[in-house]
């Protein structure tokens, strides 16, 4: 007689096709000898005839490593673009930020943290930080780095320059020629090469550099607004401004409005980053698109890489920003 085709094989359902208990089938699975010879052959001969596999030799998708992501702060929509590319890169991520607790050491909280990596994300990374990363063995990139970081740490950040050049010079072809600047803090290392292209685009084009035109923010909504007001309060204020974020273009379109202001009649204003928002805004914000979330996995990749063992083609990896024009901008007023 025909035994019953099964489906999927089970011991459940191999129990049941041999007329014989649970346990039984597993006994004779596990290789143990408290079951009859007959009894034992005739189970063998089901497991083979349904090709059977236990569980401990199936296929098992290994285990996601589970790495630390430490921001400076997590309080805006940059950070939670960058946080959406790592969670898509094969990780399982635990958050943390310096800003709950800044006199926090949290080079030793990422230590002793029992993870298998770490993604810094525009966090200071000092010489001793990095030296006692590297003693611990401890697979570590840094996103976005506030200063250059050793050739040893894996970073991953874009082409801020051209990101700057792009901007400037669609505001010069516009027929802009007093363009003012917002970068963020000082000693940012993206922010210091946003204004090195705004500068490049505008020497290209043989507009001298008005000091009073480069201004600092925080990359936040106030830094743009402060910074703004100052500049439209000047005796000739700009025609243009290139904010160093999309959150500072944001606080530039405020100041312009409440100084009775149209963008882009009476000013155009460009940000950096195309945050989902800047094509709601009102106008839709012209901006430099930054692949944040490109950055995420490349970074959750390259970390993968070094947790598994392997080697990167690369210490530093940039990624390319492109220009996003919209209604924000037009040609200079007359």
């Amino acid at each position: 007689m025909a035994t019953p085709q099964l489906g999927r094989p089970t011991l459940a359902s191999i129990a049941a096709a041999a007329g014989v208990s649970l346990p039984t089938v597993s006994k004779v699975v596990n290789g143990r000898q408290d079951v009859s010879p007959a009894t034992r052959a005739h189970v063998l001969a089901l497991l083979e005839e349904h090709n059977y596999v236990p569980v401990t030799r199936r296929s098992v998708a290994p285990p996601r490593p589970l790495v630390d992501v430490v921001f400076t702060a997590l309080d805006s929509p940059w950070a939670v673009e960058i946080l959406r590319g790592i969670t898509e890169s094969g990780l399982d991520v635990v958050v943390g930020t310096l800003a709950r607790d800044p006199g926090a050491d949290w080079v030793q909280s990422v230590i002793s943290g029992g993870r298998q990596g770490a993604l810094v994300v525009t966090s200071r990374i000092t010489a001793a930080d990095q030296r006692r990363l590297g003693s611990s063995h401890l697979p570590v990139v840094v996103i976005d780095p506030v200063d250059m970081p050793g050739q040893d740490v894996p970073s991953v950040g874009a082409t801020n320059w051209a990101g700057g050049l792009a901007a400037t010079e669609h505001l010069v072809e516009l027929g802009h020629r007093r363009i003012a600047v917002i970068g963020g803090p000082q000693d940012f290392l993206c922010s210091r090469a946003r204004i090195d292209g705004y500068r490049a685009a505008l020497e290209r084009a043989g507009i001298g550099v008005d000091p009073e035109l480069v201004r600092h923010g925080n990359f936040h909504h106030e830094g743009g607004y402060d910074q703004a007001r100052l500049l439209l309060e000047l005796p000739d204020p700009p025609t243009a401004v290139f904010a160093g974020s999309d959150e500072q273009a944001f606080g530039v379109l405020e100041a312009a409005r409440q100084a009775g202001l149209s963008v882009p009649a009476d000013l155009s204003v460009v940000g950096f980053d195309d945050l989902p928002m800047a094509r709601w805004s009102s106008p839709p914000l012209t901006t430099v698109r930054q692949p944040l979330a490109d950055m995420g996995r490349m970074a959750g990749r390259m970390l993968h890489e070094l947790i598994t063992g392997g080697q990167l083609d690369s210490q530093r990896m940039e990624l390319a920003t492109s220009l996003v024009p919209r209604a924000s901008t037009a040609a200079r007023p007359r």
